[in-house]
């Protein structure tokens, strides 16, 4: 079975169904039950006596305790890297978990898990990858399924309402087409409480461009209602006590919005409502006659022989960014692409590739599944070569595996300019002669080891911290140069 165009993340695994698998024989000793709800992202086994250096968060930890010393120490380091839970294997170090690691996981809220001798560390990997596999297919299955029951509504006589009904029948919510200040064009579903629909409104607000501070389509996320939002790109979350409420901005000038209430969300809800966001589009665009008008009329000039310094200015008032963007290559991909970045200006080329043409004043940024390269502000006569610094964008991000890249114009630094970039540093002396030894040796861990006399993982450390010091990509050439200047001026 293909997947969608967009698949849903793999969704975890509830730690109580690794309970529940009677083969692995796994008994919880300590910490929170797991009813409560956790779920595990991946599994990590190490033997070290001190792991958090490689947890990323959610795991399942598995450990023999082979450099057990300081089980309090050991568990807080393990919480505070984000870990699920532990894993304890009773064979071959030790007969019984440890007492004090039991009492240690108790009380850092650590679920603690006993791993009998016939189970291998490796039977408990595989039970959750087969379980994330499971979950997984089960999701793609209702997202396929969705996504043809939104296609199908969205060819019918009605096809707005339609798409809107398929939409509440599929997420089991309330689905409302908005206007930029919240008022129900169509609606689906059982309608939630009014102070629901209040709530759904202020996300309405934030995602609207005809309202939003800026004026491309921006988002918000907030933990509670009463939360700031924050941006993000083209939607807009909240959850409160009646559930899960979400609003995502519709492609074009109009400031329509996609208003959702659910009761809970699962992963691939935001793929389903992804797809409804440019069946919307696409059907709504018909309303928006000024914008494709202008496009019409700058094709037609274009054709008959008018420079484009003389044709841009009837598709809005410029500068623009030139973005090129790599990814998707399903049916409706480009233009959600467009849509998610706020223009309709868009270019889907035969190789997979896409191009956008955005207003200099909407923000590009990252997309899911797409690679995107952007270029500097441009007017009408200079689009030629925002083009080329877009694909060059594009190529680097390629490269270095980013998710997105702007293009970086060369820039002298002055004295001041580069004491400036450097403040950051400017009280940890370690840190600044590690940069510079770094950069003067093209990177190599061991090289700068070797040449400062300390161990190649502090080395490591210390380039961590700079670049989280500096919110800088050392991964970028141009940004190791604009560094290498900058401590060269000192």
């Amino acid at each position: 079975m293909p997947e969608p165009a967009s698949a849903p993340p793999t969704p975890p695994v509830p730690l109580a169904a690794l309970l529940a698998d009677q083969e692995l024989g796994l008994r919880q000793l300590a910490g929170p039950p797991a009813a409560e709800g956790a779920v595990v992202h991946m599994v990590h086994t190490s033997e070290m006596a001190d792991p958090y250096p490689y947890l990323l968060g959610g795991e399942l930890l598995l450990s023999a305790g082979v450099l057990l010393n300081d089980a309090d120490r050991y568990v807080s380091r393990i919480v505070q890297a984000g870990a699920v839970a532990l894993g304890f294997g009773v064979t071959p170090v030790y007969d019984t978990v440890p007492a004090e690691l039991v009492a240690a996981c108790e009380r850092h809220g650590l679920a603690l898990l006993e791993v009998p001798p016939s189970t291998t560390f490796t039977a408990v990997a595989r039970a959750v990858w087969r379980l994330m596999a499971e979950a997984r297919h089960r999701e793609l299955r209702r997202v396929t399924r969705a996504q043809q029951g939104l296609a199908a509504a969205a060819a019918r006589p009605d096809p707005v309402p339609a798409v809107l009904h398929q939409l509440a029948v599929r997420l089991e919510g309330w689905a409302a087409l908005l206007g930029p200040d919240g008022t129900q064009l169509y609606a689906a579903g059982r309608e939630p409480a009014a102070d629901v629909v209040t709530d759904l409104t202020r996300l309405t607000r934030v995602v609207s461009p005809g309202t939003s501070p800026r004026p491309a389509p921006a988002s918000a996320t907030a933990t509670n209602p009463g939360a700031s939002p924050r941006p993000t790109p083209a939607s807009a979350t909240d959850r409160g006590a009646a559930g899960h409420l979400a609003a995502y901005a519709l492609g074009g000038s109009q400031g329509l919005v996609l208003g959702l209430a659910t009761p809970a969300r699962e992963p691939g809800d935001h793929t389903v409502a992804g797809v409804a966001v440019v069946l919307l589009s696409l059907l709504t665009a018909a309303q928006q006659g000024t914008d494709a008008s202008g496009r019409s009329a700058a094709l037609v000039r274009l054709l008959l022989g008018a420079a484009p310094g003389e044709t841009a200015p009837l598709l809005g008032p410029g500068p623009w960014t030139v973005v090129h963007a790599r990814g998707d290559r399903s049916p409706f991909a480009a233009a959600a692409l467009g849509a998610a970045l706020g223009s309709a200006l868009v270019d889907p080329d035969a190789d997979g590739s896409v191009r956008v043409l955005l207003p200099a004043d909407r923000e590009a940024t990252a997309q899911p599944g797409w690679t995107l390269g952007v270029s500097a502000p441009a007017g009408p006569d200079e689009l030629a070569t925002a083009d080329l610094q877009a694909a060059r964008a594009l190529r680097h991000a390629v490269a270095t595996r980013k998710d997105l890249v702007h293009h970086r114009a060369a820039d002298p630094l002055s004295l001041d300019a580069a004491r400036r970039r450097l403040a950051p540093l400017a009280d940890s002396p370690a840190l600044v002669e590690t940069l510079r030894t770094w950069l003067s040796l093209h990177g190599s861990w061991d090289r700068t080891a070797n040449a400062l006399d300390v161990h190649r993982n502090t080395v490591r450390q210390r380039i961590g911290r700079c670049a989280a010091l500096l919110d800088a990509d050392l991964d970028d050439v141009d940004v190791r140069m604009e560094l290498w200047f900058a401590l060269r001026q000192e």
